[in-house]
């Protein structure tokens, strides 16, 4: 029987983060809809070549627009762009919903970090053991998920060393990086501090890169739900929320 259980602090973070996740996936999908396209540098729009088009609403690839007309004599002169079809639009209550949870979600990766340095949670259980992080044994990890030879869940916190390498990813690499990357797109925040919006090469630049980060979040989190399937979903259910 396994004697180490999951910390109450642990179990709360964890859930408060997949509730997260799940709310800022939801609001990221819609708001991705209003605007399938992604863009490198500062400025993008429906009227510029986009980097990736996303097939995921009416938006993409609309009808198109009507005859454009300038406004002033010249080349240099903006015209019209009325489209001929009624745009999916819910980025008002979206923008507002991603941006509670990013903060909730953040409020409590620093909780979770914090604790995990003062108790040694983060030292004893995700990080790598001397001479376990090899590069035969790595491999041999790797080989045994992608061969779906997954070892029956222990109910706590002992950790493969792929698990351990991949929660440390996303904790210290992936997330901060999305963080960062929503900040850079925020108007009020790069006001304060410009450095953030030339951080990533342009506010479009930091909109894909933060595509990006959501895409390996989500992947993250799907492979986890499979892998929590494969190895015990009730007993990891069990440790994770009544911690026996």
């Amino acid at each position: 029987m396994n004697s180490v259980r999951h910390a109450g602090w642990v179990r709360c973070t964890h859930w408060i983060a997949a509730v997260g996740v799940v709310v800022l996936a939801f609001s990221g999908v819609v708001i991705l809809m209003s605007h399938p396209r992604l863009y490198w540098g500062e400025v993008g729009n429906e009227l510029t070549p986009a980097l990736i088009e996303l097939p995921i609403s009416r938006n993409h690839r609309h009808g198109g627009w009507e005859a454009s007309v300038p406004f002033f004599e010249g080349a240099a002169s903006p015209v019209s762009a009325s489209r001929t079809y009624e745009i999916f639009n819910q980025n008002g209550w979206a923008r507002s919903l991603h941006f509670l949870a990013a903060w909730f979600l953040t409020a409590t990766g620093v909780v979770y970090v914090s604790l995990g340095l003062l108790t040694g949670h983060l030292r004893r259980h995700l990080v790598p053991l001397s001479g376990e992080f090899t590069p035969r044994s790595a491999w041999q990890d790797v080989v045994s998920h992608l061969r779906l030879r997954i070892p029956p869940a222990t109910g706590g916190p002992q950790y493969g060393l792929l698990q351990k390498c991949t929660y440390l990813g996303v904790v210290f690499v992936v997330a901060p990086v999305a963080i960062v990357t929503g900040l850079a797109m925020s108007p009020a925040v790069t006001a304060a501090y410009p450095l953030l919006s030339g951080l990533f090469g342009g506010f479009q630049s930091a909109r894909t890169v933060h595509f990006f980060a959501f895409v390996v979040l989500v992947g993250f989190a799907v492979a986890h739900v499979a892998m929590i399937v494969a190895s015990g979903f009730r007993r990891h259910m069990r440790a994770m929320t009544l911690g026996r």
